[in-house]
């Protein structure tokens, strides 16, 4: 049976009609609001869709395998190198300190990014969408500090027909900046000022302040060096792209541009921020992945896979010495946890 609501002794005017309505809108609002704040509420500090048993520890190299799509974790030396499962479902992952990063793409006509901070015992701390395709996730090492970028048009650096979005989030102050493109950029001396202007890859430094980047403008690539206090950001070199600052935080390794072709353009390189000298790595094949520091002396980093695999992870030493080894087949997203 329908409710029925008494008539009013005497007809509304037309203004007390309008009253009526405004006051039933915003009782209806007020309840939506109140439903999407509980809502998310009710997500934060639940676990994410991993075993009960799976958290961050370590010593372990942790990575995304490319079969499930979910994070897994093995020793990060010794053979054999069992696999453990049961990590959360991400499309790019990384981690450090206390905190974890999970970026999960959700495809459609206007595809779109969930960034999904989660606690060492992956509980979801917060979760926030961006518009585009997720590239690159990175979290400082205590754990503040989280980055990532999302393709807002295109799906590849080796073309010039893409566009990225880079967000920094701040979990002790909760600031979040959604792009990055606003910051002051300072390119050889001269304040910068372009239509153009993308960032991607970020790498923070141990204080949480210092932080490295890509900034694509005008058709060049730059390393630049960016400060979080004071909001500006200054290029350092040409032709480095997708930084990854070493532990001790004396060097960069980053992908170089050595060749026009679309199929094999970069190779990896590690610069010395002290003497900017820059050193080629043994890996001679193309790599389009922000590599990531397993120690002061190893790098990571995923290339297509073998035996129909998307891909595998790989290590070389970063002074240039020794060969590429296979770490993990049918891995991606590289990270080592302490």
């Amino acid at each position: 049976m329908s409710a029925r609501f008494p008539r009013p002794a005497t007809p509304l005017g037309p203004r007390a009609r309008i009253a009526v309505v405004v006051a039933a809108v915003l009782l209806l609002a007020g309840g939506s609001v109140g439903y999407v704040l509980h809502a998310e509420h009710r997500s934060q500090g639940q676990r994410v869709d991993a075993d009960a048993s799976f958290t961050l520890g370590g010593p372990a190299l942790y990575f995304r395998d490319t079969v499930t799509g979910r994070v897994a974790h093995q020793p990060l030396t010794g053979t054999p190198r069992t696999r453990t499962p049961g990590g959360p479902a991400c499309d790019r992952f990384y981690a450090a300190g206390d905190t974890a990063l999970c970026l999960r793409a959700e495809p459609g006509v206007l595809p779109k990014t969930y960034a999904i901070v989660l606690d060492r015992r992956l509980r979801e701390m917060r979760r926030i969408t961006m518009p585009g395709v997720p590239t690159r996730a990175r979290v400082s090492a205590s754990g503040r500090m989280l980055s990532w970028t999302v393709f807002a048009t295109g799906d590849s650096y080796a073309t010039t027909a893409f566009s990225t979005r880079t967000a920094v989030l701040d979990l002790r102050s909760g600031y979040l900046i959604k792009s990055m493109e606003e910051i002051p950029l300072t390119i050889e001396g001269v304040r910068h000022h372009a239509p153009d202007v993308n960032y991607w890859g970020v790498t923070f430094a141990r204080d949480d302040n210092r932080f490295y980047a890509t900034v694509s403008t005008k058709g060049r690539t730059y390393l630049v060096e960016g400060n979080m206090r004071d909001w500006s950001a200054k290029a350092l070199r040409q032709n480095a792209e997708c930084p990854s600052l070493s532990p001790d935080n004396t060097r960069v390794a980053f992908k170089k541009k050595v060749s026009d072709d679309p199929a094999a353009p970069w190779r990896l390189y590690v610069l010395d921020l002290r003497t900017m000298r820059e050193t080629p790595l043994a890996e001679t094949r193309s790599v389009d992945d922000q590599a990531a520091w397993l120690d002061d002396g190893t790098v990571a980093y995923a290339l297509p896979g073998a035996a129909g695999r998307a891909s595998d992870i790989w290590t070389v030493p970063a002074d240039g010495t020794g060969a590429p080894r296979v770490a993990v087949a049918g891995g991606s997203s590289p990270v080592a946890v302490g």
